[in-house]
């Protein structure tokens, strides 16, 4: 049902339409049926009339059976592009900090795991439904040729679906059990292709991490895995057990207790044989509806997390192209505000002007790349407020005032491609900055596309400032970008590429621990656990 209302949602007119197209296919079949019983038992008279109406019926299921997939399978593709899409959206617009208390492993879980098992299970609901509506038309056509052993089919058909469905909820719970392991494995595997220098390095922490870590994990998923295989797999064997019951109570028990002609017995066998297939496909699906609805659920949970924290944007920006000052007034941020230790950056005031150059500086931890997001708009204060040009920064205004900035961050990300940069002669300015960079050895820039991305850290954070430059927007922000420069491009950077950005009348914000270097900046505001120092 879950599966069926998520279609809904996306197209309910052609969803009915194919339900009415498969529901007309399903009663053709079950006609078919009905009409080779009568073939059975007829004249070879009655049998070339009635072969007549075999043909058109045959032609009608066909028919209405390829149009019904073909509607159901569009709108099932359809809603899973649409899905992907929104969920894309959802997380764009979610704020930053939002986005890092859920977690990257939920986030990359859901987009991957979940929307590909809708995606893969989504493809057979046209086949369930056409074998619903063919179920249906046969369970009219057994009502016909009597009511009394309908309700003997009936019955027994009712307390089969009723143990399936309790083994079904039984077999949900495991499937949310292993789907949150997931989560986890997706966090231990993370942990394998970003940790393996460390973990090579320490036999010890290799083995602790493999043991206490990975394999816990695994082996619960593992576990929850095959008890839900377990329960399908006696559902599935129930069902078929059932089905053959049922045979045998209408061949063998029940003409002893109520007279029956050999045309409704024959039709009754002939109808729940031809069911055998049917049911079977539609009990063999169960295990990935289950999956399927645990996975619509877990990116219902995340959508709805997203959604209400869901930033206003707008495709058409009102971009500042400079500014005149920008005030923090009593901006502060907290970290773990709900456990017994947290940490408070600020309060913080401080005021930014264009043509300078401030750095950053700070021991570890005490708040420095907290304090770059919540200027560039990143963060959203917990308290305090942000004023460009005297104007507050709020929900309305925060995607524009994002646009001052040009940034690299220490955990910055590195496109393959100049994307957003609609400029005249883009590959030849990029060429320009490649060789001041002195990049243009290592690689080339064409239809502005890198030729590669394959460099060294340093030489990737060359290629993110020469993405910077082209922005060329009024602050620039770095977030130890020196870190991972050989002592002769450090140089440059601070003596050089710095005093030539300021010369431009752009503001430059520097987190830096080279104090070798603080000379060349206008001021330096010194953090201290969360709050401003004056520097030594």
């Amino acid at each position: 049902m879950k599966m069926m209302w998520f279609l809904l949602q996306s197209s309910w007119f052609t969803v009915a339409i194919a339900a009415l197209t498969g529901s007309i296919s399903g009663a053709c079949s079950a006609s078919l049926i009905a009409l080779i019983n009568n073939a059975i038992s007829s004249t070879v008279n009655q049998t070339e009339q009635l072969f007549l109406g075999f043909i058109g019926l045959a032609t009608v299921a066909f028919l209405t059976n390829l149009t019904s997939q073909y509607l159901l399978s569009s709108v099932s593709y359809n809603s899973v592009y649409e899905l992907r899409l929104k969920l894309s959206d959802w997380i764009l617009a979610c704020p930053l900090r939002h986005l890092e208390e859920i977690g990257t492993n939920r986030i990359i879980a859901t987009l991957t795991e979940d929307t590909e098992m809708i995606g893969n299970t989504i493809g057979s609901i046209p086949f369930l439904w056409i074998d619903i509506a063919l179920i249906l038309g046969c369970l009219v056509y057994l009502y016909w040729l009597s009511w009394v052993v309908f309700l003997v089919t009936a019955i027994a058909l009712t307390f089969a679906l009723v143990l399936l469905k309790i083994l079904s909820a039984k077999a949900q719970v495991f499937l949310s059990l292993a789907r949150k392991e997931q989560d986890n494995l997706f966090k231990h595997f993370h942990t394998i292709t970003n940790g393996i220098k460390e973990l090579k390095l320490n036999s010890k922490r290799h083995q602790a991490f493999v043991n206490e870590e990975l394999k816990i994990t695994a082996a619960a998923t593992l576990y929850y895995d095959i008890e839900c295989v377990k329960l399908f797999g006696i559902s599935n064997g129930v069902g078929q057990l059932i089905f053959l019951v049922i045979v045998g109570l209408l061949v063998f028990a029940l003409p002893k207790f109520t007279p029956l002609n050999a045309t409704v017995l024959s039709g009754y066998v002939l109808v729940i044989t031809y069911l055998t297939e049917p049911l079977q496909r539609a009990l063999a699906l169960l295990p990935g509806l289950s999956r399927a609805s645990v996975a619509l659920h877990n990116i219902e949970k995340l959508g709805l997390s997203l959604a209400s924290r869901s930033e206003a944007f707008s495709s058409e920006l009102q971009t500042p192209l400079n500014f005149q000052s920008i005030e923090l007034i009593g901006i502060s941020h907290t970290y773990g505000k709900e456990q017994e230790e947290s940490f408070t950056l600020g309060p913080i005031d401080l005021k930014l002007y264009p043509g300078e150059i401030i750095f950053i500086v700070g021991g570890n931890g005490s708040g420095k790349s907290t304090l770059a997001k919540l200027i560039t708009g990143l963060y959203i204060p917990d308290a305090g407020a942000i004023y460009l040009d005297a104007k507050m920064v709020s929900d309305r205004n925060r995607q524009d005032y994002r646009q001052l900035f040009s940034t690299v961050f220490y955990d910055f990300y590195l496109f393959e491609r100049l994307l957003g940069l609609d400029l005249d002669n883009l590959d030849i300015q990029a060429d320009n900055y490649l060789k001041k960079l002195q990049l243009d050895q290592k690689m080339k820039i064409k239809n502005g596309r890198f030729s590669t991305i394959e460099l060294s850290q340093g030489q990737r954070k060359r290629l993110a400032l020469l993405t910077a430059y082209l922005e060329d927007r009024p602050i620039y922000l770095f977030d130890e970008w020196a870190a991972d420069q050989d002592p002769n491009f450090r140089e440059i950077f601070y003596k050089q590429l710095l005093p030539e950005l300021k010369h431009r009348g752009k503001t430059v914000l520097a987190i830096s621990h080279d104090d070798r270097y603080f000379d060349f900046c206008d001021r330096i505001i010194k953090l201290d656990y969360g709050k401003v120092v004056e520097p030594n």
